[in-house]
């Protein structure tokens, strides 16, 4: 029995040991810093709306150049817990002003802050990490234009165990990837640009697509659409299975540009933000949406039906 109790027991520690490591924060290797050049501002704002940041990180409520100020301070609800979306401002003690770029791009693509610390999954990293180091270097370059913020925003609150930032690394070795969601056969430029766009920077997938007991994405029901994070209803389906099914490309690009379906509805519920930062996108842009949309395997609805 005694015998038993101790391979237990070692048996536990190995266990526990072994998870520790592979539960370790990671970083981007130095190599991928190499060739980058100054930042072109312009390109970059054009990322920050494609990613966007103001949907998220404004203040509830803002509009038109208040928009620009990053302060956070929004609260989303979520199964496991709410979590207060912080300050990205350049303000150096509040937002991330003392960020280095290295650090900004270690939060994008590996979800780890600057003290190394895992970033909780409401932040769409996993989406985020499929973005080119160009892009986020001009991006970094354009949020160091924005004005600084003092505000700052609350502590999440997470009821035990989610509140276990080191768990959050077994979580990433299931669901951080940085290749493609789809494999698109014969994507022509104009698919695969909408198709970066979409899995990368748009960060589509982590609303419209369904997740499972323990907040991964169902990728292989991939835009099929999902239960509304942030209360009640849902998220629609843009997959050609969907609501959309009838929605020529032009149709899709004309919404994103005006907010206007070929139904002539409008825009709703928290889809309004999105919208406004895919009008900022050039017109070659919303067409690549539109064309990387249209190519995606059909699915039915992926939420309940009642």
């Amino acid at each position: 029995m005694r015998l038993l109790l101790m391979i237990g027991i070692v048996g536990a520690a190995i266990v526990a040991v072994v998870l520790w490591f592979l539960s370790a924060p990671g970083s981007l290797p130095q190599s991928a810093f190499s060739g980058l050049s100054d930042p072109d501002l312009e390109h970059g704002e054009q990322v920050f709306w494609a990613g966007g940041c103001t949907s998220c990180h404004a203040a509830p409520g803002s509009k038109d150049d208040d928009k620009l100020v990053l302060s956070g301070g929004l609260s989303l609800e979520s199964d496991f817990g709410t979590f207060h979306v912080p300050n990205i401002s350049p303000d150096p003690s509040a937002g991330i002003g003392g960020w280095t770029f290295e650090d900004f791009a270690n939060s994008m693509k590996e979800g780890v802050d600057n003290q190394g610390r895992h970033l909780f999954p409401s932040f769409p990293y996993t989406s985020y990490t499929r973005m080119t180091m160009a892009d986020l270097n001009d991006l970094w370059g354009f949020m160091q234009t924005l004005p600084a913020s003092s505000n700052v925003a609350p502590d999440h609150e997470l009821g035990f165990p989610f509140n276990i930032r080191r768990a959050v690394g077994l979580w990433k070795l299931l669901f951080l990837k940085s290749g493609p969601v789809l494999e698109i056969a014969n994507a022509d430029a104009q698919i695969q640009r909408g198709q970066y766009l979409v899995e990368g920077p748009g960060h589509c997938g982590e609303c419209h697509t369904p997740r499972d007991m323990i907040g991964g994405l169902k990728l292989d029901v991939w835009l099929s659409g999902a239960k509304n994070p942030d209360g009640e209803g849902v998220i629609p389906n843009i997959t050609p299975g969907g609501g959309i099914a009838g929605w020529s490309a032009g149709d899709i690009a004309y919404y994103l540009e005006s907010g206007f379906t070929p139904e002539f509805d409008s825009v709703g519920g928290s889809m309004v933000a999105v919208q406004a930062n895919m009008a900022k996108l050039s017109a070659e842009d919303r067409q690549a949406i539109a064309a990387y949309l249209k190519a995606v395997p059909g699915h039915p609805n992926g939420y309940p039906s009642n």
